[in-house]
């Protein structure tokens, strides 16, 4: 079976990624990465900009694509025209596979004028618009900016972008599954809800309650054609989250969740 890691990032030389990876298993490299995806079968990896607007800062190894990233200082500091310009100069590029917004960590709900041009160029060029939703790894960010519901108001008004809701909302389940069920232009994917290394058979069995809560409100919307494995890596272990993936979701539906949603939703040509 092919995977697909939906959502990863990709920022060498930095502190706090180096530490998490170690983490995790792994070393914050281009090699750690290459051997985090053979030790799991992952063909292909989703890059979250955390770099600057420029597209010269987003070239990335062949096995990997990116979503150009919009913090908080981004849109805070730049002239919001130089900004709009150069997210579609990115947008033009076949690596660059959507957006990527962080409320929460920016102090703007979606519904914010703000983003506006950026939902506009995402329904221009065909290219999904991936939201950080749920916790947040800082206690300086906002999450009342980051819960899933915020996510209604736009779906709703911009019904032909394509909108996937990372981390599944956690841990607003529920509301990531109601967001997604009444809005059949949200996806989501499975991102950033395990942490560093685990012994997956002693985390399996203690945190059955959580599993069986997601299974059935995945069960409840049955949207499995819109749901992705991703793993925040450097965050979390890629087998590990193969595993906790495989323990959430109907097998009839591996192939769907693990490769083809990834492939459709961010229109990936292998």
């Amino acid at each position: 079976m092919k995977i697909i890691d939906a959502h990863i990032h990709f920022t060498m030389n930095h502190p706090h990624f180096n530490q998490i990876a170690v983490e995790a298993g792994y070393e914050n490299t281009e090699e750690g990465l290459r051997k985090n995806f053979a030790d799991a079968g992952v063909c292909r990896g989703i890059v979250m900009g955390n770099r600057s607007l420029y597209p010269e800062d987003h070239e990335y190894p062949d096995f990997l694509n990116y979503c150009i990233g919009l913090d908080g200082s981004t849109l805070s500091e730049m002239n919001p025209k130089e900004a709009i310009a150069l997210v579609e100069e990115n947008l033009r590029k076949d690596s660059c596979v959507g957006i990527k917004l962080y409320p929460g960590y920016s102090p703007f709900y979606l519904n914010d004028p703000i983003y506006s041009p950026f939902y506009q160029l995402a329904e221009q060029y065909q290219k999904p618009v991936a939201v950080h939703m749920g916790a947040t790894a800082t206690s300086g960010a906002r999450l009342k900016y980051s819960h899933p519901l915020t996510m209604d108001d736009v779906a709703a008004e911009h019904p032909r972008v394509q909108f996937v809701l990372c981390h599944l909302g956690n841990p607003w389940i529920v509301d990531a599954v109601a967001v997604m069920d009444k809005n059949p232009n949200v996806a989501a994917d499975l991102s950033g809800i395990l942490e560093g290394k685990q012994d997956m058979d002693l985390f399996l069995k203690e945190k059955e309650g959580y599993l069986a809560h997601i299974r059935t409100w995945l069960q409840y919307a049955e949207a499995y054609d819109r749901l992705m494995y991703g793993t925040d890596w450097p965050l979390a272990n890629e087998r590990d989250t193969v595993a906790f993936t495989k323990a959430i979701i109907p097998e009839k539906y591996w192939e769907a969740v693990f490769c083809e949603n990834a492939r459709r939703i961010y229109q990936l040509k292998d």
